[in-house]
């Protein structure tokens, strides 16, 4: 999950395949991390596990508003495609993992250690995501 306002990612989960438990366990992890007020809008692509019932059922608990992508229309993710083209570029496309707990580690290691608090935005004045977050007159 990433704030859409700072490019901070704020909750992530991995597997071995696109199951609803992931993007609710990400969703978890967000909702943990910042406590949104009722209306939050959660926008995503067409992916089966956006659209299965728990997942929605989920966002209904916490008063998120579901938007998802139009059909065919790239640009409506593209920030969250543009994290993903960023991530396989500086992380993994150099590595080789032997399992997904070494993945995990290591992208956990890159968004909390990197590109969380270090890597610049040119969408953010060239700022990471928690500077442009703690410099920033619109929290």
């Amino acid at each position: 999950m990433l704030d859409v306002f700072s490019r901070r990612v704020v909750g992530w989960s991995i597997g071995y395949s696109l199951h609803t438990s992931l993007v609710k366990e990400a969703l978890q992890q967000a909702l943990a991390l910042r406590r949104p007020l009722a209306g939050l809008l959660h926008h995503s692509d067409r992916g089966v596990q956006y659209a299965s019932s728990a997942f929605q059922a989920l966002l209904a608990t916490y008063q998120i508003v579901p938007s998802m992508s139009q059909r065919a229309n790239c640009y409506d993710n593209a920030t969250m495609e543009s994290f993903w083209s960023t991530l396989k570029t500086e992380l993994v496309h150099h590595h080789t993992f032997a399992d997904l707990s070494q993945a995990g580690r290591a992208i956990n290691d890159y968004i909390e250690n990197f590109y969380n608090p270090k890597r610049l935005h040119s969408a953010l004045d060239f700022n990471s995501p928690v500077d442009f977050e703690l410099h920033s007159s619109h929290k």
